[in-house]
């Protein structure tokens, strides 16, 4: 008997974020993720020179790799969970696409608006959030029947919203 796939895709979209990439390959993220019936996994690993492990382990029976690609909405619409760092335009991607989401704020970054932008999704419960260092915890305890689905009209409220973190006026 096959088991049905679920895939999961992780996205560090055009930046450098190898912690992620190395959290997820973790042992105990793998195992986590397993256990919640997901087997395949693609990693979108940016500009990164990492040459991830990509054998088949801990119940995932297909793992692998790329940097970049301009089609990356394929990998969102063929994904069951997408584990994205917090770039507003990933975010969006998912969001819009219907998909369940994790996003992993980068802490390395100066001036985290990332996180904050990730909190606020998250308090309007579209999306679940951590960093490299929650991230199991996260896994191990999401619902996502506790999420309500975005609605693709809250684009200019999450464009206003990026705007005010960063300090922008939306007068004109």
């Amino acid at each position: 008997m096959t088991l049905p796939r679920k895939r999961i895709f992780v996205t560090v979209g055009t930046t450098n974020f190898d912690e992620l990439i190395e959290t997820v390959l973790s042992s105990d993220i793998l195992e986590a993720l397993s256990s919640k019936g997901y087997n395949e996994l693609i990693l979108q690993i940016g500009k990164s020179s990492l040459a991830p492990d990509c054998i088949p382990r801990n119940g995932f029976i297909k793992i692998e790799y790329f940097n970049l690609n301009p089609n990356i909405l394929k990998y969102v619409k063929t994904a069951d969970l997408i584990i994205s760092h917090a770039g507003a335009g990933s975010i969006l991607d998912a969001l819009e696409n219907k998909k369940n989401l994790i996003v992993v704020a980068n802490e390395s970054l100066m001036h985290n608006h990332q996180l904050e932008l990730a909190e606020q999704l998250y308090m309007d419960k579209y999306l679940y959030y951590s960093t490299c260092s929650t991230l199991l915890n996260v896994i191990q305890n999401m619902d996502f029947s506790k999420l309500k689905p975005y609605v693709n009209n809250n684009s200019e409220f999450i464009a206003k919203y990026i705007n005010q973190i960063m300090g922008v006026s939306n007068e004109k």
